[in-house]
Order: C-alpha cells, then structure tokens, then sequence
C-alpha cells in the first residue's frame, strides 16, 4: 500500500473526503516527523512507538575498493511495534 492507497483507504472507512483524508495522514506523518525530530518519542497503544536512536561513528570498508573509511555518527528514527499490531498480523 502506498501513501494514495492509505488516503483512499482513510477516506472510505472515515467518510471523510478524499482531500480532508489527504489533510489528516499529512498531518499525522508531519506531527510523528517534528516530535522524532525533537528528539521525542511518539506512543501509540497497541500499534507501536516510534523513537529516535543514535547511532556512533563508525570505520568501515568502502566495498569498490576495500579501503576503510568513517561512517558519522547520525541519528535514525526507529520503529517498535506494539502488542495489537503483532497480534493482528500474526
């Protein structure tokens, strides 16, 4: 599923239109985007949390050509699913 599909897919379960279902998963994704760049974590009870890791700098090899090289240090969001969305799938 792609972001139109879940559009379409807000769309006909909510009843919303097809540009106020555009508005609310921009909104949802634009929200989750500035807490996780903030530093935050974003809980959401039975589907998951996503958060924010660091990662530390690291050597590693350049693969062309074998010669090692420095990987910075960065920051990755992260993403844990929750009991329900684990029980649904499964």
């Amino acid at each position: 599923m792609n972001k139109n599909e879940l559009i379409g897919a807000v769309a006909d379960v909510s009843g919303l239109s097809r540009s106020d279902a555009t508005k609310a998963v921009e909104g949802v994704f634009d929200t989750i985007t500035g807490a996780l760049s903030k530093g935050d974590e974003v809980r959401l009870v039975g589907f998951g949390t996503f958060s924010v890791a660091k990662r530390k700098a690291s050597t590693g090899r350049n693969p062309r050509t074998g010669e090692p090289m420095t990987i910075k240090a960065s920051t990755q969001p992260k993403f844990k699913a929750g009991k329900g969305l684990k029980d649904a799938v499964n």
